[in-house]
């Protein structure tokens, strides 16, 4: 994101446009005056205006690098951060010693802190649509190969006894991994129902 420059009759009024446009908050902002409105006695006779110069203090990446690395830091662990970024997300890779913590039973300490670096970085970059994927020491590729086994041995089991099974609250991610691995599976189907961060896969029989 580039600086801009935007006028308006207070400071306040000038820097809140540029906020609005970069689609940042204050304090993700570095703000320059260039020129306050006219004052006093002859204010009446000016067309200055006030005018500032704004640029995002981070950009999305570095802003979630900072965030993850002040939360682990808190938590007194040493680890390397890294932030990548394409089309459609952001994904930040953890590594460390006793990184374990981070991920939790079932990895919910994992998908808690995924998901609150979403909700924050949509508050903080209100123009921001990518997906977080935050990893531990590869985990999430791990995962994968669990749920695959799983959504496979639980297909079985449908498409046997002809009843429904609604599997625990997964991130769209994990979701995802059922989805495709059961989507050639002839005997069934899967949807997933529910609100977020509680949403569930369904598999039924076809």
């Amino acid at each position: 994101m580039n600086s801009i420059e935007t006028t308006g009759r207070t400071v306040e009024e000038a820097v809140e446009k540029a906020l609005s446009v970069l689609g940042v908050r204050e304090n993700n902002a570095v703000i320059e005056v260039i020129s306050e409105p006219a004052q006093g006695l002859f204010s009446f006779i000016s067309s200055r205006v006030a005018r500032v110069k704004v640029k995002p203090r981070f950009e999305p990446a570095e802003y979630l690098e900072n965030f993850l690395r002040n939360i682990i830091e808190r938590i007194g662990l040493k680890t390397e951060i890294s932030v990548e970024e394409d089309d459609d997300k952001l994904y930040a890779s953890i590594r460390g010693e006793k990184v374990g913590v981070l991920i939790g039973r079932r990895g919910k300490t994992l998908n808690d802190l995924q998901y609150l670096a979403n909700t924050i970085m949509r508050r903080q970059f209100s123009q921001f649509r990518k997906m977080i994927i935050i990893d531990v020491e590869n985990y999430r590729s791990r995962r994968e190969r669990t749920l695959t086994q799983l959504a496979k041995s639980i297909a079985r089991k449908v498409d046997a006894d002809g009843r429904e099974q609604i599997l625990e609250p997964m991130t769209p991610q994990e979701r995802r991994v059922i989805h495709l691995a059961l989507q050639d599976y002839a005997g069934v189907v899967t949807y997933s129902k529910g609100e977020e961060p509680h949403r569930k896969v369904v598999i039924a029989p076809r």
